[in-house]
């Protein structure tokens, strides 16, 4: 089965680059336009949603943030989904389980790329085996099965939601739709590779090989399908929106928490002397094409006032 081994080393590798492009992007693009509202969660004063503007004379002490703020407020969103959970409640019910699974089968890749460097090492995992062995068995057995539930039955309730739903229909484009049937797919075919690999001892077989980079070991069709939708699943999700999650992050630091304050000689200034020298891209009645923005920003303004 050397194509199936090509093609997860492939389509991995191209997830981690696309992934890793994005955030170079994202990282080091213009300066964004801020929004300025409060709380912000890494500020002294969050609780009752003040910022440092409200300190006579500001600019001259230093600022006190919480990184931790910022931690915790980002675990509420990523970990429970709390906006949906506050403004779109009945699609809570449905969406976070689907995302938990998600999650959990994160941690089951995660423990059966453990399990196959404690094989490589001499410890081999058993229900009976001794120290660590059983406890990353069962672990692996448990989280695989209830995340392949929760993906399958609330995947399958997303789409009918957004189908039986006249507001979510109305917003819902097809690859909303094909997103999520690729991804019951995929869990399908799981269940139907667990039925001949019950306790992921093969699963683990598999990460042991592409570690090592030894031949994959012989396999039933279920398990070969599953692998084939599983490796394009994540060559798909490299090159569709579900990679927000990566956009999250700056659209929460970068965007609305970044409060840090233009100073002189400061690299926010930098950023913003450079960014007036853009050209005007966009046309308008009162919008001058093809001069910069410092010239379009200050064609009011009186020479005098200028100099």
């Amino acid at each position: 089965m050397i194509w199936l081994q090509a093609l997860i080393y492939f389509c991995f590798a191209i997830f981690v680059i696309v992934l890793l492009g994005k955030v170079v992007k994202y990282a080091t693009m213009p300066l964004n336009l801020r929004w300025e509202l409060y709380p912000v969660p890494h500020e002294k004063k969050a609780e009752h949603g003040g910022s440092y503007y409200e300190e006579p004379e500001w600019w001259k002490k230093p600022r006190e943030i919480t990184l931790l703020g910022e931690i915790k407020e980002m675990l509420k969103e990523m970990l429970f989904i709390e906006r949906v959970f506050k403004h779109k409640r009945s699609l809570w019910w449905l969406t976070y389980p689907f995302h938990l699974g998600i999650y959990l089968i994160l941690v089951w890749f995660a423990l059966i790329f453990i399990g196959a460097i404690l094989e490589l090492i001499g410890i081999p995992i058993s229900a009976s085996g001794s120290m660590i062995s059983p406890v990353i068995y069962y672990l692996t057995l448990v989280v695989g099965v209830v995340a392949m539930i929760l993906m399958f039955v609330f995947g399958i309730g997303l789409i009918v939601r957004r189908f039986s739903d006249p507001d979510m229909r109305k917003y819902s484009s097809f690859l909303d739709y094909f997103n999520l049937i690729f991804i019951i797919a995929v869990v399908g075919t799981g269940f139907a590779a667990w039925q001949s690999d019950p306790d992921f001892s093969l699963a683990r077989e598999f990460m042991k090989d592409l570690i090592v980079l030894s031949p994959l070991p012989s396999a039933s069709g279920a398990t070969i399908l599953h692998v084939t939708l599983l490796s394009l699943l994540f060559l798909y999700i490299a090159c569709t929106k579900m990679t927000h999650f990566i956009g999250k992050y700056f659209t929460y630091h970068k965007i609305l928490w970044d409060d840090e304050p233009n100073l002189r000689g400061s690299e926010i200034e930098k950023k913003v002397l450079n960014q007036l020298n853009y050209r005007v891209a966009w046309r308008g009645n009162h919008i001058k094409p093809e001069v910069t923005w410092a010239e379009e920003a200050t064609k009011y303004v009186p020479k005098s006032q200028e100099e």
